[in-house]
C-alpha cells in the first residue's frame, strides 16, 4: 500500500469530543471517539474528501437533532458473525434500545449473548452503526468503547429528539 492509497484518518469535532473518521476508496471504514487528534491536511482521493465532508454534514445534522438516519457508504471490516451483528445493530430504530439477548435472538442464536457483546464492542463505525443502542437485559448501561458517559449522552439525545423526553438514566 503506497501513501496515495493508504486510508487516511481525519477528525470531526462533536459536542461529546473528537471523532476520528477513516475513509478509503470513498467508503467509511472507521468512526471512533478520541480524546485529542490532529487531522491530516490532505485526502488520498477526491472521493475520500467528498465522503468525509458528507459524513461531517450528516453528523452535524444528527447532533443538531435534524437527522435520525444516515446514508453514507460504509465498509465495516470484520468476521461474518461480527458483520451479522452490525447488520442487526443497523436495524435498531433511532431513539430505541435493545438488549444483547434481543440481538442474539434476532440472529437465531440465543446462546450467543457474549459473542454478540464482543462483536458489538468491535464495531468500527460508531454512531452510524448504532452500537450505543444496545443495553443490558435489565435496562442498565453496559460497556461502550467511547466511554459510558458518551453512550448515556447519545441515548438521551436520541430519546429527546425522538420522544421529547429529557432523561432516560
Amino acid at each position: 500500500m503506497n501513501k496515495e492509497t493508504e486510508p487516511r484518518f481525519h477528525v470531526y469535532k462533536s459536542p461529546i469530543g473528537y471523532i476520528r473518521i477513516q475513509v478509503k476508496d470513498g467508503k467509511i471504514l472507521v468512526i471512533e471517539f478520541r480524546e485529542v487528534d490532529t487531522p491530516l491536511d490532505s485526502f488520498a482521493t477526491k472521493s475520500d474528501e467528498q465522503t468525509f465532508s458528507k459524513c461531517c454534514i450528516q453528523l452535524d445534522e444528527y447532533f443538531q437533532g435534524k437527522r435520525t438516519e444516515f446514508s453514507l457508504p460504509l465498509q465495516a471490516n470484520g468476521t461474518d458473525f461480527q458483520r451479522s451483528v452490525w447488520h442487526e445493530l443497523s436495524k435498531i430504530p433511532f431513539g430505541k434500545t435493545v438488549s444483547y439477548m434481543d440481538i442474539a435472538r434476532r440472529l437465531h442464536n440465543p446462546g450467543s449473548i457474549r459473542a454478540v457483546g464482543a462483536a458489538n464492542g468491535k464495531n468500527p463505525i460508531s454512531i452510524i452503526i448504532p452500537c450505543h443502542r444496545v443495553i443490558g437485559s435489565d435496562g442498565s448501561l453496559t460497556g461502550y468503547g467511547g466511554e459510558l458517559w458518551r453512550k448515556k449522552w447519545l441515548l438521551e439525545h436520541e430519546n429527546k429528539v425522538a420522544n421529547g423526553l429529557q432523561s432516560l438514566f
